[in-house]
């Protein structure tokens, strides 16, 4: 058996679970603003993995998924440590902002610094407590508001080990996508923690659909990893579609769009994608695919300006069977809603 894992001064026995706060600043009306991370300790040993959300705060689909995952039946009988952080960004969960106060972005914070700026210093917690105790994570996303995307996994090139697990959470479509300078997930993987990212559905909403994915993939990872028993674990209803390149279909002149692709949605070069029309009707611009491929993601709204990105196009490796693949895409939208553990075991 284990020993006690130690977090923020605190000791979870094994077989045990608790939230620990640990501090982060204080507002200016002397509000303490906490990092709350909830432990599950298992009495077996192995990996230590991460999930996080809410590292923009206005992506509260992800915040929704860790509330589901920590009441899932499977973690019950957990081998190893899972410390789940459903809000890393608590100002801007607070003010549905996608940033800290200071006006940074905490995903182009990373490392940071103790003394740093405020963005500086939460990403400096929360990589040295949270992320590099870890041989693992997920982090959850959403697309900005007022746009939304397909479930997908994004998975950075030529990591065996990350596309391997990609498969086992099998979302629908896998991206691969390179990391960026400041990310917590160039960071941590250059300190030898792998992260899976995860985008789904839009700023400040809940999506049924994006929620079932995530929750079901997270606990098949877990399951490749050893960490829960297979049984009662989703099973996917298909391979994830590889896309290994992507491409934005943008406003060729502001006005009024009418979008006549959902997320999801197979194109092929030419298919209209949309209509951008005048304020008075008098002039009609089609917006066309340029390449055969899956819509991972779109804008929801309707007033646009010239060079506005509206549809973002996953380019699949392997057309034909992910056109096939995609048809699929259906059943899940179309499966019965899925609220708590005993829902999706």
């Amino acid at each position: 058996m284990p020993g006690p894992f130690l977090l923020g001064g605190k000791a979870i026995a094994p077989g045990a679970r608790a939230t620990v706060d640990l501090p982060v600043s204080v507002l200016s009306d002397h509000t303490p603003v906490t990092l709350s991370a909830h432990v599950i300790h298992g009495r077996r040993s192995g990996p230590v993995m991460f999930v996080s959300a809410a590292v923009h705060g206005d992506e509260v689909i992800g915040v929704e998924i860790v509330r589901r995952l920590l009441r899932a039946a499977p973690l019950k009988h957990l081998a190893g440590t899972l410390i789940a952080v459903p809000i890393v960004n608590a100002f801007g969960f607070l003010n549905q902002s996608r940033y800290l106060p200071d006006r940074r972005d905490l995903n182009r914070s990373f490392p940071g610094h103790n003394e740093g700026s405020l963005a500086a210093r939460l990403a400096d917690l929360f990589l040295t407590q949270i992320v590099l105790r870890c041989d693992i994570g997920i982090d959850l996303h959403s697309a900005a508001v007022g746009r939304t995307n397909l479930p997908q996994l994004r998975l950075t090139p030529g990591n065996d080990r990350l596309r391997a697990l990609g498969d086992a959470f099998a979302a629908p479509v896998t991206m691969v996508s390179r990391t960026r300078d400041g990310s917590l997930r160039l960071v941590a993987e250059r300190a030898g923690v792998d992260v899976l990212l995860y985008e789904a559905g839009e700023g400040l909403r809940f999506d049924e659909f994006a929620a079932r994915a995530g929750v079901a993939g997270i606990l098949r990872v877990m399951a490749q990893l050893g960490m829960i028993a297979g049984r009662g674990v989703p099973r996917p209803r298909g391979p994830s579609v590889l896309c290994e390149r992507s491409s934005w279909a943008r406003a060729p002149s502001g006005g009024l769009l009418r979008t006549l692709r959902a997320t999801g949605d197979w194109v092929e070069p030419g298919t209209v994608l949309g209509v951008i029309s005048d304020p008075f009707g008098e002039r009609e611009i089609e917006i066309r695919a340029e390449a055969a491929g899956i819509v991972v993601g779109r804008t929801n709204l309707p007033v646009v300006n010239e060079g506005d990105a509206l549809f973002h196009i996953g380019e699949p490796a392997m057309p034909r069977a992910a056109r096939a693949a995609v048809e699929g895409f259906e059943s899940h939208l179309d499966a019965p809603p899925l609220f708590d553990e005993d829902e999706i075991i």
